[in-house]
This record gives C-alpha cells, sequence and structure tokens, in this order.
C-alpha cells in the first residue's frame, strides 16, 4: 500500500510539474513567494556550493527555524570549516533568517515536494547530512534523501493530538516516510512513544530546542524610549494571533477598561500581512504604517522580530493560536523574559511546555469566556524573574553527538547528470 501510494504521489508531481512556475506565479502576485527567490523554489540554486562538506537543515516556518538556531550556532563551533545550507519556506522566516543567521550559513527556500525540483536541488547542493524539525514530512524529498544514502535526523520532533490522529489513518505511508531518517530526537517522552507508535525504529526523548534559544533580541534604544513613554502604565501583549482572535482581545481589553483605564494592549498577528486589515477592523494604529507606540489603547504590532520588545515591556502575555484549533504557539519566549502567559483551551502543540509552565505558576490556561478575569489578574500582579535556557545541555548536546557519529569523513560525490534533474520553465 505505502509503496503504491508513493508511486502515484511521485507521478502526480511530475505531471504536475509544467503547472508549477503558474502555481508560483499566482503565489507571488499575492505576495506568498519572494518576487526575486521564487525560482529556489523549483530547486533552481540562488548560490554557489561551497567546496567541502554541507549539512543541510530545514525548518518550515518561523518557529521551526528559531528552534533550529541554537543548534546551527553549535555546529558553526563544533565544525567551522563544515557549510550549513538552512531551508525554510516561507518569506517571514526568510527574512528572519537573514537577520539571525551567523557569518556562512546560506540559506535558500526548500524545494517544491516535485521530483525535478528536488532532484535538481540535491544535485546541486549534494548534502551530507540533513537535519529535518518537528514533523515536516516530504515524501519526494525524503525518499530521494534515502536513495542517494544520506543520513537524516528529525529533531525537535514533536506529534499534536490532531496530527497523531490523523497519522495513524495512513501509518503504512508515514512508518515508510519515518524510516527515512536515521534517528529520530523527540522533544519528549510522550512525543517519543508516539514516534515509535508510528513505525520510526530509532526514537530517543532528547529536549525540546526551542528552550536552548537565547532570549529574543531588542533593540535596547527603543526599549528603553518604550519604556519611558509608558511608565508603569500596564502593558498586555496578544502574540502570534489568528483570524477571530484578534477581536476576542479587543473584547477583553474593553472589558478592563473599567479596572486599568490606561491599559495598553498590543497585538502583534502571526502573519504580519493581515496588520492593516486588523488596524482598519479595530480602528487601531498600525506599527507598520509608521505609528508610534501608543500610551494606552490598542496597538496593531504588524513587525518582523520585534517580539522581543513587546514581551519585555508586558505584565502578561495571551499566546495566540490557542483560542481556535489551531495548537497553539510557543509560550516559553514570554516566560524566558519576565512575562507570564495567558493561553486558551487548544495548546496541543506544546504540551510539554504547557505542563510545566502550569506547575511552575507562570501560567493560566482559560476560556474565552474567562480570559478578561485572568488578565485582570495578572495584569494587577508582577512579572516573573528572567530566566535563560534549562535544555540546551540535553537538546543541542545530543543532536550534536548525533552529528559526530553520521557526519562522513569526505563530502558527497559529484551531482547527477544534469538529464536526471529535469527541465523546469522561467515562468
Amino acid at each position: 500500500m505505502a509503496a503504491a501510494a508513493l508511486a502515484l504521489y511521485r507521478t502526480l508531481g511530475w505531471g504536475l510539474t509544467p503547472l508549477l512556475p503558474v502555481y508560483l506565479g499566482r503565489r507571488r502576485a499575492r505576495g506568498k513567494e519572494h518576487a526575486t527567490r521564487w525560482r529556489e523554489r523549483l530547486g533552481v540554486p540562488g548560490a554557489v556550493r561551497p567546496a567541502g562538506r554541507l549539512i543541510w537543515l530545514h525548518g518550515a516556518s518561523v518557529g521551526e527555524s528559531l528552534a533550529l538556531l541554537p543548534l546551527i550556532e553549535a555546529l558553526r563551533r563544533e565544525w567551522p570549516q563544515v557549510t550549513l545550507l538552512i531551508t525554510t519556506g516561507s518569506i517571514t522566516s526568510a527574512a528572519l533568517m537573514a537577520e539571525r543567521l551567523p557569518p556562512g550559513a546560506l540559506h535558500q527556500f526548500v524545494p517544491l515536494d516535485a521530483p525535478g525540483a528536488v532532484d535538481r536541488f540535491l544535485a546541486h547542493w549534494r548534502p551530507d547530512l540533513v537535519i529535518w524539525t518537528e514533523s515536516d514530512l516530504w515524501p519526494t524529498i525524503l525518499t530521494q534523501l534515502q536513495r542517494r544514502r544520506t543520513p537524516m535526523v528529525l529533531v525537535n520532533g514533536r506529534l499534536s493530538d490532531r496530527s497523531f490522529r490523523r497519522w495513524q489513518r495512513a501509518k503504512p505511508i508515514i512508518a515508510r516516510l519515518l524510516g527515512c531518517f536515521t534517528e529520530v530526537l523527540a522533544r519528549g517522552p510522550e512525543d517519543a512513544a508516539r514516534f515509535s507508535a508510528l513505525g520510526a525504529a530509532r526514537v530517543q526523548a532528547a529536549g525540546n530546542l526551542k528552550l536552548a534559544a537565547a532570549p529574543l533580541p531588542v533593540d535596547a534604544a527603543v526599549l528603553a524610549a518604550a519604556r519611558a513613554r509608558l511608565g508603569d502604565r500596564p502593558v498586555l501583549v496578544a502574540a502570534s494571533t489568528h483570524p477571530t482572535e484578534e477581536a476576542l482581545i479587543a473584547a477583553a481589553h474593553r472589558a478592563l477598561l473599567a479596572d486599568f483605564p490606561d491599559l495598553l494592549t498590543i497585538i502583534a498577528p502571526r502573519h504580519p500581512q493581515r496588520g492593516a486589515e486588523i488596524a482598519a477592523d479595530l480602528a487601531a494604529p498600525c506599527r507598520s504604517q509608521g505609528a508610534d507606540i501608543p500610551a494606552h489603547g490598542l496597538y496593531i504590532a504588524d513587525t518582523m522580530g520585534e517580539l522581543g520588545l513587546w514581551y519585555r515591556l508586558a505584565r502578561v502575555a495571551v499566546i495566540g493560536g490557542s483560542f481556535i484549533p489551531h495548537g497553539g504557539q510557543n509560550p516559553t519566549e514570554a516566560v524566558r523574559l519576565g512575562c507570564p502567559v495567558i493561553f486558551g483551551p487548544h495548546m496541543d502543540n506544546f504540551r510539554e511546555d504547557v505542563a510545566a509552565l502550569l506547575a511552575e505558576g507562570q501560567a493560566v490556561q482559560v476560556t474565552a469566556e474567562t480570559l478578561a478575569d485572568a488578565v485582570k489578574t495578572a495584569v494587577a500582579a508582577s512579572r516573573l524573574p528572567e530566566s535563560v535556557g534549562t535544555e540546551q545541555g540535553t537538546a543541542v548536546e545530543t543532536a550534536l553527538a548525533l552529528v559526530g557519529k553520521l557526519l562522513p569523513d569526505r563530502p558527497s560525490p559529484t551531482p547527477l547528470p544534469p538529464g536526471e534533474a529535469g527541465a523546469v520553465g522561467s515562468g
């Protein structure tokens, strides 16, 4: 069953290949693909491959790529002569990587999971080791890497309740894909058990890479100016919100004005491109349109890379993606900067983090109906002490040890003949 399904998937991929430039063109018109680097999604390289060994690390989105940063920095220290290639799938994550990657690391957009694009990418970059994050499984990429006998490691592996149930329905296919990995490093025992139940042969609980990351950065001058402007006024930040959650936050803000008339509520949407729309709906000033931080009221913070500023200013953070069936967003970044968190009932993607934060009194889980009351209590309380990551010795060092065992002594052989990679129109 698995072999037949994957063969059909590959055949469909070849059949759709002529349409891929058109598909990317439409996404480009909507701002969902990079205006000048979109051909990287077809496997067309945007840079020369340096000589020597190369490790390819992939993080699908902002959260996954941020989780890789402490590992990337450790790999750079341990093997400075090895090239690090990082791929992501979104414009937002690419912009973030441009700011945060260490010198010498390369960024490319991950190719679409079509045979021609994947073959072209692999023929050029010839990775000697591949490090994948969480649960972003692309059949063509994984099976082509296995065909090339490239060692692969899945790090920070996690499976939400919904993903686990869905994958169980296609267990033979999922087992085949998980079998492509030399090793799976899960975030914790529960995730490790789920990967094993789905057919992964070599699994260990290695800890959460996100807890090893450095605290979110901040511009010290901007922070000082904001603190001087706000004084001791109460600040609430709603971080990484999704559609419908902004209205919920605005309603909570209005309910709190009787007790905190000078409350400033900062809404930082998960997708910054929604900022202008949210600002119009809520009649609120918008940072991307040049509006300064107001003394009170609502403020739409639709810029990249500033969550570190908002968490340092806020008395409490409401975590987005948790009041809809999305699975939540990372709650630990705020806590590490001294900002307690409130989240809704849907935090499946961060089960172990949630359990630890609740047990330590650093978080409160609420419903939409009880959100305002929880915020009222938190705003009146003190901030938490700032902390540093506690799992770096586990998650990063376990991954480094595995890389030391799997990274070949010599670089991969020369590329496949050009004809094997196929051809794609320029669009």
